[in-house]
């Protein structure tokens, strides 16, 4: 199996990208909260490392994707950031991994006529001992490993109060919406956190995420 990490511009794109085959995302989610009893989410600005600085286009679209989870539980942008109360930083790791696919036997397997053994793919319409094919080489399709993390610090001391990331994979790159979901699922646990790793399932539509909560799954191993 071959791994490269998708580059900067790329991975951009990826954000533009439609998720309509899915109407809900599943993430590993681990969170730590240190925020102070009885205080109120406030306002907030966002903060980037000069790395992110060089990145305009994807910190901002990574942004925009994870206002929607902020203003979910109770955060609203500063007016003026000089006054803002938090600082947040958000990041992306989008990783793209080559995966074989396999099948099952000479006569077929899941991915429908013409696949074999694992590893081989059967072109139909040849003939050969096990019936109409001949054995090929192993294809290859993308899977991606995606991370999005939630970074929340006191404007004035500098002090770490919450910290959030989210883990999934699958066969599309990315999007907006997909992000989006990820998003809310690092800060479904604010402002306690619950550093237990766990799996957290959040509708894709971003009204329907609006009306109903994140609901937690069975612990992620």
């Amino acid at each position: 199996m071959s791994m490269r990490r998708l580059p900067l511009a790329l991975a951009a794109a990826t954000l533009l990208g439609g998720c309509a085959a899915l109407n809900q995302v599943s993430s590993d989610v681990v969170a730590y909260g240190a925020w102070p009893a009885g205080r109120t989410p406030g306002s907030y600005v966002f903060e980037r490392l000069p790395s992110q600085q060089a990145e305009l286009t994807l910190q901002q679209q990574l942004e925009d994707a994870a206002r929607p989870a902020l203003a979910a539980v109770g955060f609203t942008p500063a007016a003026d950031p000089a006054q803002a109360g938090v600082s947040v930083q958000v990041s992306l790791r989008n990783t793209r991994y080559e995966r074989l696919d396999y099948g099952w036997g000479p006569w077929g397997g899941p991915w429908g006529p013409g696949w074999g053994w694992p590893g081989y793919y059967r072109y139909p319409y040849w003939a050969s001992p096990w019936g109409p094919g001949w054995w090929g080489p192993p294809m290859s399709s993308p899977w991606y490993e995606r991370e999005v993390g939630v970074l929340i610090r006191d404007r004035n001391g500098g002090q770490v109060l919450y910290e959030g990331h989210a883990r999934s994979d699958g066969a599309l790159s990315g999007g907006t919406a997909l992000f989006g979901a990820m998003f809310r699922a690092a800060l479904q646990d604010f402002p306690q956190g619950n550093p237990t790793p766990r799996r957290v399932n959040v509708p894709l539509d971003e009204n329907a995420a609006a009306a109903a909560p994140a609901t937690p799954a069975a612990t992620a191993h």
